[in-house]
């Protein structure tokens, strides 16, 4: 309704130009009558969480599938994985639909993926967070297989990232994990920890504050929530929160000293 107001009235005072003018002012306004002020709409909210979903785990069935079989073990590790998400009846289902979609041998993710960035590619922490999740599944076990490997680097290239880019992100999160439980008690803690971050010893004070907010930021439950990712899908963000803070106390803790 505004935007055709402020057209006309555009329109009246500086002609055709102005009527563009206004129309764009009137757009805004119609944007904050219908969301509020930086409001998404959302319709479009529900359509990138669920694609969101349906990405995730038909990529964990592809990742599972990635050595030519699916072991008792991972089959577990996915079941967890949901267990621990939380995850709502309908959901878990949908979840598992996806997960064997991923498994089936010519299974070509490619589609999937160009979807994916068509309906969530313009937002950068969606990207980072779906990777964040498939790096966290794959780590399951303890260990990523050469197999898996080359799968994420072929996903983080279809996501944007280039090799360099997702060695850096897998050593952050690997390093993370040996934060889980909030304790920190190996010998090289305080090395894991820089790690963890993105940063070095060598980094300044504000240098390693500046990582921590950002990857704080990144695992905000508000955030993922309001770009798309599903309420019950949460859990792992947090956790990885959770490690972050442990990893950036303890820097805190070995500068004070």
């Amino acid at each position: 309704m505004f935007k055709l107001v402020g057209a006309l009235i555009g329109y009246y005072f500086l002609g055709i130009p102005g009527a563009f003018i206004g129309y764009f002012l009137g757009s805004m306004v119609d944007r904050y009558s219908a969301y509020g002020m930086g409001g998404v709409n959302p319709l479009s909210r529900g359509q990138r969480q669920t694609v969101f979903l349906e990405t995730v785990f038909i990529l964990m069935g592809k990742l599972a599938k990635a050595d030519g079989h699916i072991s008792k073990d991972e089959i577990e590790h996915v079941e967890q994985f949901i267990q621990k998400l939380g995850m709502s009846a309908e959901h878990r289902q949908q979840a598992i639909v996806l997960f064997e979609r991923g498994t089936a041998p010519d299974f070509d993710f490619e589609p999937n993926l160009r979807k994916f960035m068509a309906i969530c590619g313009h937002t950068h922490s969606l990207k980072q967070i779906l990777l964040v999740y498939l790096i966290v599944m794959a780590l399951s076990d303890g260990r990523i297989d050469s197999a898996e490997e080359r799968l994420l680097i072929d996903i983080a290239r279809h996501l944007g990232y280039d090799q360099a880019a997702f060695q850096h992100m897998l050593d952050m999160i690997l390093n993370q994990s040996h934060f889980a439980g909030g304790q920190a008690t190996s010998a090289t803690a305080l090395e894991d920890a820089y790690k963890a971050l993105g940063v070095s010893k060598e980094s300044s004070d504000q240098e390693v504050k500046r990582a921590y907010r950002k990857l704080i930021s990144q695992y905000h439950p508000d955030k993922l929530m309001g770009q798309g990712v599903p309420e019950d899908m949460i859990a792992v963000a947090t956790k990885q929160a959770q490690e972050v803070q442990v990893a950036y106390d303890l820097i805190k803790k070995s500068r004070k000293q």
